[in-house]
């Protein structure tokens, strides 16, 4: 059974760091992309980043460009999203979600399994 599991939000100052990750299991991450989205209220989710598996190359949003550093540990089976110098627009519920593929995609129709969410407010 594939499963998605977010952890690591919660509430930060402006200019403060938090760390996401993002545990996968009933399958191996060799083997598929896994991006970063996030949904804030009123808003459509968007592609925040994205880590290939064939190759290790990564996508982000220019909006998180320098900010945030999206990682994965094959041998946890976990993908992570560093994210620093946080700002009060970061604020959303942010997912995690396997790619069809072992390249990123620009797409939500390019992913198939996806986290329940993690909140992450950025607040002073």
């Amino acid at each position: 059974q594939v499963q998605l599991v977010e952890s690591g939000g919660g509430l930060v100052q402006p200019g403060g760091s938090l760390r996401l990750s993002c545990a996968a299991s009933g399958f191996t991450l060799d083997y598929y992309a896994i991006g970063w989205f996030r949904q804030a209220p009123g808003k459509e989710r968007e592609e925040v980043s994205c880590v290939s598996s064939r190759d290790g190359s990564t996508y982000y949003v220019d909006s998180v460009k320098g900010r945030f550093t999206i990682s994965r540990d094959n041998a946890k089976n976990t993908v992570y999203l560093q994210m620093n110098s946080l700002k009060p627009e970061d604020t959303a519920v942010y997912y995690c979600a396997r790619g069809r593929s072992t390249r990123c995609s620009l797409s939500f129709y390019g992913y198939d399994y996806w986290g329940q969410g993690t909140q992450v407010t950025v607040s002073s």
